[in-house]
């Protein structure tokens, strides 16, 4: 099997030499992390885009989405600049945000300049989403150089948009199957993630439809059609004298649901591209000259007890990552996070950087990266779209590991949950230099060959004992007859659960004897060979329980025959992890897993 996966990893890497593209170059700067991302030929013009991101789980979203305008906007010759809010993603924590809006502006605005100090341009053009249109607005009468903006669904009233964030995050407390005890109703939250008081109360005070002035001489803004507030703001701006397109901003609701199913509106991207070039176009002089481009140098975020450098690795520099280190003695081996589904390496809720932070203070290093197709690391010419439980991600594993050989570390855990256990479950077994592994709520140790991801993610399947407990609750029966939830596919999926535990049981003796039985005993059996060490953590009612349990017969911690493996159910937790408490639970089984070895 380390042939085959090697031999694949040779393979993606002849493409990336023949057609791939190199990640965004990261940069250090205000206690946050950006990427800059170069124009692809010696261009002439004299213009950058500078990103101006969406909040919470819309910036999770459309994460990948401005990965690919970005690269659209290379191809035609663009320079551009795209960072991560102070207190968000990758910056650091624990900022001073008593101008409360402000904060965020002035970043903006020091985007802006690094941008052309890193590019050599002197004009911008601003792409914002969401809560970013509100910044930009903000800060444009401090950007020298402005020549236009792009309001992506803006948020133009601030307290309605808060409301609605209320309201959302219920959706997804209760999507996650979370208790009322559990949910976070303190401030402006959704998807684990917060938003500074001090920036939430600014926010309530916002409202586009108060601008005064002109801001800039172009907007373009892309209005959601269910939302006559964003027309209503490319009307005001229209009579503010700026010159103001409008337009749809088609497939908006299917990019913003969950990262996992997200549909990207390509068409929108292009969009975006051409018209930016078109702008940029328009002021071009013909006295400008190449501008002079810098050397960009990442730099270093130091925090309390850690220090992370953003940076690129592999070949042609193809992946994306944060290496979190101790700034005091190193302890044990170096964790490699791999992420689940499409979320950004922060993690869901920005669960990876507080636990490898929280690591580092313990004298535990990590690296955190984003594989090829997934957030910001570009895809790999000749692998699929969906990159989800296929073998071409086995292959950004071993350019990791190799990386951090080169580093000197000699000892590696994988450490994943969801796709991401199954990812480091399938490396562990394929490559010798992982020397353990933790791995959180895996659904499946074997993916079929030809199996739908997209299918198997949108059936969504929960185990019975949940759905039981959910139509206990008054509000979800509320819910199913207020005709909010789809009782008959629920009903389906119950009785369908039903007929799949009789055949379970019928099937249990002959477990090992069917194709995916014997690929997963023979797995977990080069694992105990090898004595490498894994340990499983569940979520009390985590789906993935189900499938292990058919498939392994545990007693208290231990699984029987296999004296590597140990299992760890968590009480009260979702297949996140939200509550605190499950976190911890990690965070402790990672430092255990990380000091078995010398590091």
């Amino acid at each position: 099997m380390n042939k085959e996966i090697h031999r694949q990893s040779g393979e993606f890497a002849d493409a990336v030499r023949i057609g791939g593209r190199a990640a965004a170059q990261p940069v250090v700067f205000n206690q946050t992390i950006g990427l800059f991302q170069r124009a692809d030929t010696d261009h002439s013009g004299n213009t950058a885009v500078l990103f101006a991101s969406p909040w919470g789980l819309e910036e999770l979203c459309t994460r990948k989405f401005w990965r690919i305008i970005a690269e659209q906007l290379a191809e035609k010759g663009i320079p551009s600049f795209r960072f991560d809010w102070p207190g968000t993603g990758d910056a650091l924590d624990g900022g001073d945000f008593s101008k409360g809006l402000a904060v965020w502006s002035d970043a903006l605005v020091a985007g802006a300049a690094l941008l052309k100090d890193l590019s050599g341009c002197q004009r911008v053009i601003v792409l914002s989403q969401g809560l970013g249109c509100v910044i930009a607005a903000d800060a444009a009468g401090h950007i020298g150089g402005l020549d236009a903006i792009a309001f992506m669904a803006p948020v133009v009233s601030g307290r309605h948009y808060t409301r609605e964030l209320s309201i959302w995050s219920g959706m997804v407390d209760a999507d996650l199957g979370l208790p009322e005890a559990q949910r976070d109703k303190t401030g402006v939250s959704i998807a684990s993630l917060k938003l500074p008081a001090e920036v939430a109360e600014g926010l309530r005070r916002a409202n586009l439809m108060t601008l005064g002035s002109k801001i800039a001489p172009e907007c373009l803004v892309l209005a959601r059609v269910d939302r006559p507030s964003d027309r209503e703001f490319a009307a005001h701006l229209s009579q503010l004298g700026i010159d103001t397109i409008l337009e749809d901003y088609t497939s908006y609701d299917k990019l913003v649901s969950n990262p996992v199913i997200s549909q990207l509106p390509l068409a929108v991207a292009g969009r975006i591209a051409d018209w930016a070039a078109g702008v940029a176009g328009r002021i071009a002089s013909p006295e400008v000259h190449a501008p002079a481009i810098r050397d960009v140098k990442p730099g270093t975020l130091q925090g309390d007890d850690f220090c992370e450098t953003p940076l690129r690795f592999g070949r042609g520099d193809r992946l994306y990552g944060v290496l979190c280190e101790p700034q005091g003695a190193r302890r044990g081996a170096t964790v490699l996070f791999l992420t689940s589904a499409y979320d950004r390496h922060a993690g869901w809720g920005r669960t990876i950087v507080t636990i490898a932070r929280a690591l580092a203070r313990r004298g535990v290093a990590s690296l955190r990266f984003d594989t090829a197709n997934a957030s910001d690391s570009p895809p790999v010419p000749g692998v699929p779209d969906q990159v989800l439980y296929h073998d071409a991600q086995n292959a950004d594993v071993a350019e990791a590991l190799s990386f951090l050989n080169g580093l000197g570390t000699p000892a590696i855990i994988a450490a994943g949950r969801c796709s991401g256990a199954y990812l480091g479950f399938q490396s562990a077994v394929a490559d010798p230099r992982l020397s353990g592994a933790v791995l959180v709520n895996p659904i499946t140790f074997y993916w079929e060959p030809g199996r739908s991801v997209d299918e198997a993610v949108r059936e969504g399947s929960r185990t019975l004992e949940e759905y039981g407990s959910r139509l206990l609750r008054a509000s979800t029966f509320k819910r199913l007859v207020r005709g909010e939830l789809d009782f008959a596919g629920i009903a389906r999926n119950v009785a369908g659960g039903m007929g799949r535990r009789i055949a379970k049981r019928a099937r249990h003796l002959l477990r090992g004897r069917t194709t995916e039985g014997r690929a997963v005993y023979k797995a977990f059996g080069v694992l105990k060979d090898r004595q490498i060490p894994v340990e499983l953590l569940y979520s009390y009612r985590d789906p993935g329980l189900e499938y292990f349990g058919y498939y392994f017969d545990a007693r208290e911690d231990r699984i029987a025959g296999y004296p590597n493996v140990s299992v760890k159910k968590i009480p009260d937790a979702d297949h996140n992890l939200t509550p605190q408490h499950a976190r911890t639970i990690y965070i402790d089984a990672l430092e255990r897993m990380a000091l078995r070895f010398q590091g």
